[in-house]
């Protein structure tokens, strides 16, 4: 996470004093502390310091398609297939309708389809064998795996997120995919109010689950995979059916989730969960944020109140 990797930072804060924080600093590491993973509630960062990591240039990534009829079968696979996997690689899911991919046969086209997001960090010979169990979930309707840049990586599915349509997302964080996740997600998966809705499952864990709970603000360690539901549609005579789709969703799931949730995933209508995104961290981000920003001049924001 980039939270794990930040190693120093210059902070304005609301009395307009400038802080230079970081993990060897004796004056401020509650501020250090909160910065990570507390958003914009202490001050302007006007600097960063990270740690980095050697990636590519070129990672060996691509997609794998099954028709969403197969879609139950092909997540449990994908789920026991997950718990295997080594730090070098990460699969994602989208349950969506099928867009215009050219690797996919145009009878496929705008049909309900479930996509594995397949990237490999390490050799190429490695990770053709890493994703060789993929392709063996079912019937494939289309794949394309091939080495790219990272960077191109990073932009491949902003096609997809264009500039311009109206959006209402909800989330939560999973510690495992339960059957009922499973169902729940292709049910409504198969009822998408507009083409450009989509239900993904990112995967987190590995690197992220071995820092300390309490080592920075970001406190969802245990958090294996974030679930998003994407409600996206392009006029406002949509936005009951797509906002009810998405809500009624994000209810059906709440069983099998942690209850926890990444604070940047939360709607501005979502102010009651913003306790929940910090968990255990709340309290102490809340003493902070009396020490540093006593009026709540940064409030603009899933807001964190300064502690009563």
């Amino acid at each position: 996470m980039t939270v794990d990797n930040l190693v120093a930072a210059d902070v304005v804060t609301a009395d307009g004093n400038l802080l230079h924080v970081s993990d060897s600093d004796s004056e401020n590491p509650d501020l250090f502390w909160a910065i990570r993973g507390g958003s914009g509630n202490f001050g302007v960062v006007t600097n960063f310091e990270f740690r980095l990591h050697p990636v590519g240039p070129g990672v060996l990534t691509g997609l794998i398609v099954y028709p969403a009829s197969e879609a139950v079968s092909a997540l449990k696979q994908y789920r026991t297939y997950a718990a295997t996997l080594g730090d070098d690689t990460n699969v994602w899911v989208v349950l969506r309708k099928a867009p215009p991919l050219p690797f996919l046969p145009a009878s496929a086209h705008g049909k309900d389809v479930i996509v594995f997001a397949f990237f490999h960090a390490g050799a190429e010979d490695a990770g053709r064998k890493v994703a060789e169990p993929l392709r063996k979930f079912g019937t494939v309707l289309g794949e394309f795996i091939g080495v790219q840049p990272y960077t191109a990586w990073q932009q491949a599915f902003d096609p997809l997120l264009t500039p311009g349509a109206r959006n209402y997302w909800k989330s939560h964080n999973f510690i495992e995919l339960s059957d009922g996740a499973i169902t729940t997600a292709v049910q409504f998966a198969g009822t998408v109010p507009s083409p450009q809705c989509e239900i993904f499952f990112g995967m987190v864990g590995a690197a992220t689950g071995r820092v300390a709970v309490d080592a920075t603000a970001y406190p969802h360690r245990n958090a294996n995979w974030v679930l998003n539901v994407h409600g996206r549609w392009d006029t406002a005579g949509e936005d009951d059916k797509c906002i009810a789709w998405a809500r009624e969703f994000f209810r059906a799931s709440a069983p099998y989730a942690t209850g926890g949730v990444y604070v940047n995933f939360l709607t501005a209508d979502e102010t009651d969960r913003v306790r929940a995104a910090y968990g255990p961290s709340y309290d102490r981000l809340a003493a902070a944020k009396k020490k540093y920003d006593p009026n709540n001049l940064f409030r603009v924001n899933q807001n964190i109140s300064p502690k009563a």
